[in-house]
């Protein structure tokens, strides 16, 4: 067994998308009508890796209620450079006394996603 979709609760599928899209370079797997109120929309990192799916249906799941989405990169730096080129506010990049270098970010929503470069 693995770990195949984590659900990302947003306000506004689309703009939360969008983010993922142009902001953080995800890819659109699907984005399909689930009913009448609601959207399965499916997106896939940079490089692979387990897939996210931008939800609005759970009411236990408040937009910006996911803390610590996790997504290795290879240069840390370049990659909170490039976001913040785009005007994402990303911070700081720290050295973890375990080896780890990471930066922190929000989504739209306030999810809180870590970038980190393992070394």
């Amino acid at each position: 067994m693995k770990i195949a979709i984590v659900s990302v609760p947003v306000r506004n599928q689309d703009k939360a998308k969008r983010f993922y899209v142009d902001k953080l370079g995800f890819d659109v797997i699907s984005d399909d009508a689930m009913g009448p109120d609601a959207r399965w929309v499916l997106l896939s990192p940079p490089g692979g890796g387990v897939e996210i799916t931008l939800v609005t249906w759970f009411p236990t799941m408040p937009p910006g209620s996911v803390k610590g989405l996790v997504y290795t990169v290879d240069d840390v730096e370049r990659a909170r450079l490039e976001l913040l080129g785009k005007g994402v506010v990303v911070g700081e990049v720290e050295k973890t006394p375990w080896g780890v270098r990471l930066a922190q970010l929000d989504d739209l929503d306030g999810n809180g996603i870590v970038l980190q470069q393992l070394d």
